[in-house]
């Protein structure tokens, strides 16, 4: 399926969410979006630096914590893969209102975004450009106009008053998306004033950032663009510059194909190449036999796998 709205009638492989097991090369040029189910993926806990971890444990709910955990974890295992390094061993700093960054230590371009709605995680990484990214499940119950009157500009409020009721929902959402999108892309966090700027949020137009009060050149320095994460959900990205070439990738869980004659497996990790012994290559076949393989890959992913009897 598309990963991201068009303006144009067709649709190119860029824009469609490929399975992808390893971190893909990323140039200047372009934005990776990575999707996956927080409840589908491995158990990262040993992943943790001791500040997540504590964090993990403060959450009152299992089902929170655990995600809580997978996403942390995931989003290591992903800047691993881009740095070259143990997801483990990746550092974060934050800015003055909380925007998470890679540590000083790396001095590496990489931007990342980070959000998350129930189950569906996003992960968004550039090179060099600072970016945002939102998502959220669509829960009628939270897209009455009072929140709207509250949060959204005069021009949004507007906007929306002018759509017929039954466009009205899915507009919400997708201002309200566009618009986390922006002030996580610029850092704002909880401190951001969201009817100070407007977003486009009419069905059937491009996303864009058409004005910001307190910055009057920003709305040529942001682009924005809808994402179609899933059913039921609505997403955004916000980036520096203008338009970029986007690639969308599903993340799925790590997992061993075994041939029938269990002669050969083939696993998909995410962990980067050069951490990879020369037994294994992504996407290539592995011998069951090669209890180093096997020990290195249980190891890094801290997964259980289910090897043939002669491994």
């Amino acid at each position: 399926m598309p990963c991201a709205g068009h303006t144009r009638a067709t649709v190119d492989d860029r824009d469609v969410w490929l399975p992808a097991t390893v971190a893909p090369a990323l140039t200047a040029h372009e934005v990776h979006v990575w999707r996956a189910n927080l409840d589908t993926l491995p158990d990262f806990r040993g992943l943790l630096a001791e500040e997540e971890a504590a964090r993990a444990g403060r959450f009152h709910f299992e089902q929170h914590r655990a995600r809580f955990i997978a996403a942390r974890g995931w989003l290591r295992s992903l800047l691993g893969g881009y740095l070259h390094i143990d997801p483990g061993e990746v550092e974060f700093t934050y800015g003055e209102r909380g925007k998470p960054g890679l540590g000083a230590r790396f001095a590496s371009p990489l931007r990342f975004n980070v959000s998350h709605s129930h189950e569906l995680a996003l992960i968004a990484v550039s090179e060099g450009r600072e970016l945002g990214v939102d998502v959220e499940h669509v829960d009628s119950s939270t897209a009455g106009p009072e929140i709207a009157q509250r949060f959204f500009s005069a021009a949004e409020v507007a906007e929306l008053q002018r759509l017929p009721q039954g466009h009205q929902r899915a507009a919400f959402f997708a201002g309200w998306v566009r618009k986390e999108a922006y002030i996580k892309a610029i850092g704002a966090g909880l401190f951001a004033a969201l009817d100070r700027f407007t977003v486009s949020l009419t069905p059937g137009e491009p996303a864009a950032l058409l004005d910001d009060e307190d910055d009057p050149q920003a709305a040529s320095r942001w682009t924005l663009r809808e994402l179609l994460p899933g059913q039921g959900y609505a997403a955004a990205i916000a980036v520096e510059g203008r338009a970029s070439p986007l690639r969308c990738f599903d993340w799925p869980p790590p997992v061993v194909w075994c041939h029938e004659s269990e002669v050969s497996c083939t696993i998909q990790p995410v962990i980067p190449a050069k951490l990879v012994p020369a037994c294994f290559k992504p996407g290539a076949g592995i011998q069951p036999s090669n209890n180093d393989c096997r020990r290195f890959v249980a190891r890094k992913l801290d997964a259980r796998w289910s090897l043939p009897s002669n491994a």
